[in-house]
């Protein structure tokens, strides 16, 4: 299983970065963010996905661990592969993503290309109660609506299976000047 990719961004097409890394090249497709985001001849990481088909090999990758999580909650939905929850994840931030799965808005989601008002419903119905509680942001703050990415010890509660409401729950008590191991230590025992 390839967790992350790290290297530098040789080329972009379609929805797609490929990732030179010590001379070899992975094709990686990402949500529309994460490909606005990615500049060519720069330092890029991925924290990806590999999906095996019988006929297929591909990549997904996601610039947070959090998108990453997302993703993978999602094609456990019936009827979402993977390039359906790409799709939903290219529709925002995944903190908007996934707050509007916990607000139960199947329009929101209903707006990702291939993805229908039954299966947006479904998303909904199948992910509210998994992603957390729902979070009322005000537009005008746009630090409000992204997830701090840079907060390593909240992706490492994540990576071990906590939600981002439970996560950022744990750590809400925890002085952030701690290093990462002893925050997460600290969180787990809260």
């Amino acid at each position: 299983m390839i967790a992350h990719v790290s290297g530098v961004v040789a080329e972009k097409f379609g929805s797609s970065v490929i990732v030179d890394v010590h001379g070899v090249g992975y094709e990686i497709a990402v949500p529309l963010g994460d490909y606005e985001q990615a500049v060519l001849h720069e330092q890029v990481k991925f924290y990806t996905y590999h999906h095996v088909r019988e006929q297929a090999e591909e990549l997904f990758g996601f610039g947070s661990l959090a998108a990453k999580k997302l993703f993978e909650l999602l094609i456990t939905v019936q009827s979402v592969g993977p390039k359906a929850a790409l799709a939903i994840l290219s529709l925002g931030t995944a903190e908007q993503v996934r707050n509007a799965i916990a607000n139960s808005d199947a329009a929101y989601v209903t707006k990702a290309s291939g993805v229908g008002k039954k299966t947006a419903e479904r998303v909904v119905v199948d992910l509210a109660d998994k992603v957390g509680l729902p979070t009322h942001y005000q537009q005008t703050e746009a630090a409000q609506t992204e997830l701090n990415t840079n907060d390593e010890a909240l992706e490492a509660l994540m990576a071990l299976g906590y939600s981002l409401a439970d996560a950022t729950k744990a750590l809400e008590g925890v002085d952030a000047k701690l290093p990462t191991s002893q925050r997460v230590t600290e969180a787990l025992k809260g």
